[in-house]
């Protein structure tokens, strides 16, 4: 499978460590250039928080709600984001390199140039989200929720997918042959125009109730 060129994070080679302060962020706060390493990030609640040109390493986020924050040119490597509340998010130009990111709820955001790469992505919420050029790349997805979302140049290169749902996106021209799965949530209708493998065609054979005969 052919991996698509998205547009990178534009991160200046050289940049300052920074710290996020101890006390809770607040509404429309913004941090710009600099790399937050090593830490835990626990019990912050803000709305519409926005963070430019920022690299997080090895950070574990618990107990964070920031509905509508704003990534932009951003990667998070080998960072623990599970069940993370990032609901209406608008994320541009972002990484998430070796991460964890069970549970993480992405609700109605919209989210452009992103590269999810050997994430474990598994009950990843990402219902009614707007995608557009996107890579999962070597990520598990196991029951993961893309209920009703629209997926526009997005690209699933050897994934696991298994009980994912896709109930109400059409997956016309999305390429899901290099991924492993035994059942998913979608309908016939949706699955139109989706690029499979010969393999998987008898799963989804299975799934419509359907036989095929050797």
């Amino acid at each position: 499978m052919s991996i698509p060129k998205i547009e990178t994070p534009k991160i200046p080679k050289e940049i300052p460590a920074i710290t996020l302060p101890n006390e809770e962020m607040q509404p429309e706060d913004s941090f710009h250039t600099g790399l937050i390493s090593d830490c835990i990030i626990d019990n912050q609640s803000a709305y519409k928080v926005a963070f430019d040109k920022v690299i997080f390493r090895n950070i574990t986020f618990t107990r964070i709600s920031m509905k509508d924050i704003e990534l932009t040119d951003v990667i998070f490597e080998k960072c623990d984001l599970s069940n993370v509340d990032f609901g209406e998010a608008t994320i541009h130009r972002t990484e998430f390199r070796n991460c964890k990111i069970m549970g993480i709820d992405l609700t109605e955001a919209t989210v452009r140039n992103v590269l999810f790469h050997t994430c474990l992505a598994d009950y990843a919420t990402f219902r009614m989200a707007n995608f557009k050029q996107i890579v999962f790349q070597e990520c598990s997805l196991l029951n993961a929720d893309f209920y009703e979302s629209a997926l526009q140049k997005v690209y699933f290169d050897n994934c696991q997918l298994d009980r994912a749902q896709f109930t109400g996106v059409k997956l016309a021209g999305i390429d899901i042959s290099s991924c492993e799965f035994t059942s998913l949530g979608v309908s016939i209708e949706d699955l139109r125009g989706c690029i499979i493998s010969r393999g998987q065609a008898s799963v989804f054979a299975s799934l419509f109730g359907l036989i095929l005969k050797e």
